[in-house]
């Protein structure tokens, strides 16, 4: 496995085109290993409806990014005490949605720091209940990205004021706020240290078994082509934000997987716009789910029929077809 030396880059759209660029062009023989620190932004899920997860009058008032990430699950927030971590690996076809293979190696190092770390839940990582790191993954089939946030002297105050928080999960989670199931890394050493040396730390944690350690610089032709993709991409006001769908019908529930929100536009009977939304991970894009259902009337049996071609897990996880197509057209 190479690390990834991004210089110390701050700019979030960089770092995600970064991210990306890698993925896609770089060694398919070679894992690798990115560390960013973002400063003030939020980072959206690929699936989700930024203006609904994101406080706007906040955030234009602090001047924080906001950017859609390629990968599925939920908003969170960055600052500049929190370290991402990425790992960029071939796609065996058992990796995607295992999590808890690319979590162990972190979670050995944390708890080699005296940082009592646990993988929790789909894809979190606790410490004494709390919440200090979250994971999601994205494939392109062939190669894939397993990256996480670690909390380790993020402005917690922020947090809240930054994102709408959805009362179906605060529910969900059994907890009252935000704040009170989250907490930093900081907090849990015995002995204080700065970012740059928690950095390190984890860094030669990870890599403390291998005897070759290498470190990747990019070319200038590579920077290049990263600062095209960010502007071509992630610069965009149609990737982070998108158009917001008309729609006169909501149909929204929390499952295990995860929130599955549908915005659904019927004329004469027939569906002429359907958008899916939600902090769920899939393997499969869902705009091939939408772009199936244009058309067809709004009709359990016409929707159980054109679904019918499809399994739906490939693209929300653990999700029976029935189930979908409940919540498409059912019972509220």
């Amino acid at each position: 496995m190479i690390f990834i030396d991004n210089e110390g880059c701050t700019n979030p759209k960089l770092n995600l085109a970064l991210e990306e660029y890698a993925l896609r062009n770089f060694d398919a023989s070679t894992d690798y290993l990115l560390f960013y620190i973002n400063e003030s932004s939020i980072i959206i899920g690929r699936n989700q409806n930024t203006l609904e997860e994101i406080n706007q009058e906040y955030i234009t008032e602090k001047n924080i990014h906001v950017v859609r990430r390629i990968s599925g699950g939920g908003a969170v927030y960055h600052d500049l005490g929190n370290l991402n971590f990425s790992f960029i690996t071939n796609h065996d076809g058992k990796s995607i949605s295992n999590f808890k293979k690319f979590t162990e190696p972190v979670i050995r190092v944390l708890n080699t720091m005296g940082v009592a770390a646990e993988l929790k839940g789909r894809n979190d990582i606790l410490v004494n209940e709390k919440k200090i790191s979250g994971t999601a993954q994205f494939s392109t089939g062939k190669r894939m990205i397993s990256h996480g946030t670690l909390l380790f002297n993020t402005d917690m105050s922020e947090v809240s004021k930054a994102l709408q928080v959805k009362m179906s999960k605060i529910q969900s989670k059994g907890h009252k706020s935000v704040r009170s199931r989250v907490a930093n890394i900081s907090e849990f050493l015995n002995t204080p240290i700065s970012m740059e040396s928690f950095k390190n730390q984890l860094l030669t944690g990870l890599y403390e078994a291998r005897e070759h350690f290498e470190i990747y610089k990019l070319t200038e032709a590579e920077w290049k082509a990263v600062h095209e993709l960010k502007a071509e991409k992630y610069d965009l006001w149609d990737w982070n934000f998108g158009n917001s769908p008309k729609f006169n019908i909501q149909r929204n529930k929390r499952f295990s997987i995860g929130e599955i929100d549908l915005r659904i536009f019927v004329e004469k009977g027939l569906i002429s716009d359907f958008k899916i939304f939600g902090d769920f991970f899939g393997r499969q894009p869902v705009s091939d789910i939408e772009e199936l259902l244009i058309g067809v009337p709004y009709d359990k049996t016409e929707i159980s029929n054109k679904l019918s071609t499809i399994a739906v897990e490939n693209y929300f996880g653990k999700l029976e077809n029935s189930e979908f197509i409940n919540l498409v057209y059912g019972n509220d």
